[in-house]
């Protein structure tokens, strides 16, 4: 492939490796390849939820491997607390023999992962019988590899954070193995790259690293990503066809887990696009993009070809998957736009999340050393991938009216209610109740504050126990209340911050709608409306709200839009 032509990274999700891998090889990537270099970062493959997908397998394997009951020995006799010097190898082999016992726990998880693998394996690579089988073998590798670390929980009783990274790692190299084994069976150069030691390149001595480069609250600085995505880069650009890319990147300090969460995968991708400098980072999900509302349950919904990075922020906050704010950061910040497809309709131009520029950006073609955004890559009448040439990821969309951007709902809240117990009011008050969760570990998505009154919303899954012992502690401050099957609904759009009388449109027809509201909270930021109402209320006033605010067709009075939402629902 040519040197000159510009990087393109994409990330596919579990369920797209899992259901669409034919679509991703035989007509995506060759399609890309006409006009970029490709670097692909799968996440590890479900097979038709994500429930049932190979992380929570993985997951699940791990804690069976420690599900032992303390005390009791392989023959289920109660064990000593304290051991003798003539009887400690006795109790030593006891130990040994009662994780042989309960290593079945977790051998009918692998193997359920294994034959998965080796079916999908099968399926991608039918023909070429030498390519299928050097796949097999491989994924056999990791599973073996899977067993040994499971086993060593087994016999420790113990997973450390280090191992259950270890563990979840395994997925993608199970994933990605599978991608590039189908991408050669179909003629195309590919290279496997996993990362398990890419941390241990950017830092000779981790311990150091972690000292140096974690901040106060214990979090990697960015630093350390801005030197992860540096060596990713160089490994990437080595590559002579397309560079396949575990999302798993090895021992962070602190544990993956816990530094990242979940969507480590989405960040990986984030950190090669800004490694290679690529074009656009694409995330292929099972949805066209950005939509103005959930088109499941709002009929009207219409895609958002382009949203601003504050926009998304906010609509993953409240309720609509689009990217993690700290993944879409690190692309952004280096002005690489993110682009949401469909594995199922490559040909959609999707949603286009688009790094804002200054006047000074755009007067200097050179950025902490990035070239400003390309033109499109593509000309004549249609695309490569049969977009037309209109349509293509920088182009403008129609000019439309300002209006706002999505309306989103977040179910399954609680709100919390503390009235103040105190005739003359303490500057401590909003003092003891924000430590209080803090020292619960409790995130809460909306605040109201009155002098004397505070409404927190926050999400249901909070354990029953937390909550209980967080309302016992905040009782020493005030009367609390608990408000349950509760639902946010968030108007978001960056244009709203010029527009004069939204608010009392969203208000007055939810009013009209009979839609009862429990509490109302404004963004700092200008750009986010949400409200508090009763879950059972949630799909009539998401759509109330679409139709009178984010539809283009001319709408009617408030009180007819009001008639409207009593006659239809």
């Amino acid at each position: 492939m040519s040197e000159g032509r510009p990087w393109l990274v994409q990330k596919y999700g579990g369920t797209s490796v899992g259901k669409f891998l034919p679509s991703i090889v035989e007509a995506i990537t060759p399609s890309y390849l006409l006009t970029n270099r490709l670097a692909i970062v799968c996440s590890a493959r479900s097979g038709k939820t994500k429930a049932l997908g190979t992380t929570n397998l993985l997951l699940q394997a791990a804690a069976e491997a420690v599900t032992v009951s303390p005390g009791v020995s392989a023959s289920g006799t109660p064990m000593s607390g304290s051991f003798s010097g003539s009887s400690f190898g006795a109790s030593i082999s006891s130990q040994l023999a009662r994780s042989e016992v309960h290593a079945c726990l977790f051998q009918s998880t692998v193997d359920a992962i294994q034959s998965d693998h080796l079916a999908a394996a099968q399926a991608a690579v039918p023909e070429n019988k030498p390519l299928r089988e050097q796949l097999e073998r491989d994924i056999m590798e990791e599973c073996d590899r899977l067993r040994d670390l499971l086993q060593a929980a087994c016999i420790l009783h113990e997973v450390s954070p280090r191992s259950r990274d270890m563990i979840m790692g395994i997925g993608e190299r199970l994933s990605c193995r599978i991608v590039t084994a189908s991408l050669q069976n179909k003629g195309i150069e590919a290279d496997l790259i996993t990362l398990d030691t890419v941390v241990d390149e950017i830092g000779e001595d981790i311990a150091a690293l972690s000292a140096s480069q974690v901040d106060d609250a214990g979090y990697l600085d960015q630093a350390f990503y801005d030197k992860l995505s540096h060596t990713l880069g160089e490994q990437i650009r080595a590559c002579k066809g397309v560079a396949v890319v575990t999302g798993y990147f090895g021992n962070v300090p602190g544990s993956l887990l816990s530094q990242v969460g979940r969507g480590y995968t989405d960040l990986c991708a984030a950190l090669c696009a800004v490694g290679v400098r690529a074009a656009e980072l694409q995330i292929w999900k099972e949805v066209d993009g950005v939509f103005t509302a959930d088109p499941r349950k709002v009929p009207t919904a219409r895609l958002v070809p382009k949203i601003t990075p504050e926009e998304a922020a906010e609509l993953t906050y409240y309720g609509s998957e689009v990217i993690h704010p700290f993944t879409m950061e690190q692309a952004i910040k280096k002005l690489v736009p993110i682009r949401i497809k469909n594995v199922e309709n490559p040909a959609g131009c999707g949603t286009v999340i688009f790094p804002e520029t200054k006047n000074s950006v755009l007067e200097d073609p050179f950025v902490d050393g990035h070239v400003e955004q390309p033109e499109p890559p593509y000309s004549g009448a249609n695309t490569p991938n049969g977009m037309p040439a209109s349509l293509t990821p920088f182009a403008e969309p129609p000019c439309l009216p300002k209006l706002p951007t999505a309306v989103t709902i977040k179910d399954n809240v609680i709100v919390l209610n503390v009235h103040s117990n105190r005739k003359t009011i303490s500057h401590g008050f909003f003092a003891r109740i924000f430590g209080t969760l803090d020292r619960y570990g409790v995130v809460v998505d909306l605040i109201s504050t009155s002098e004397v009154h505070v409404s927190l919303a926050m999400t249901a899954e909070i354990r029953p126990r937390t909550l209980q012992r967080l309302t016992a502690e905040l009782e020493h401050v005030g009367a609390v209340s608990v408000l349950r099957s509760m639902a946010i609904l968030s108007l978001v759009g960056k244009e709203m911050r010029h527009m004069v009388g939204v608010a009392g449109r969203m208000f007055s027809t939810l009013g009209e709608g009979n839609v009862n509201i429990e509490m109302i909270s404004q963004g700092a930021n200008e750009i986010n409306i949400s409200c508090v109402i009763h879950e059972r209320a949630a799909l009539k006033a998401l759509n109330l709200i679409h139709y009178s605010i984010l539809e283009l067709s001319p709408k009617p009075t408030n009180m007819e839009g009001g008639s409207f939402g009593r006659s239809f629902f």
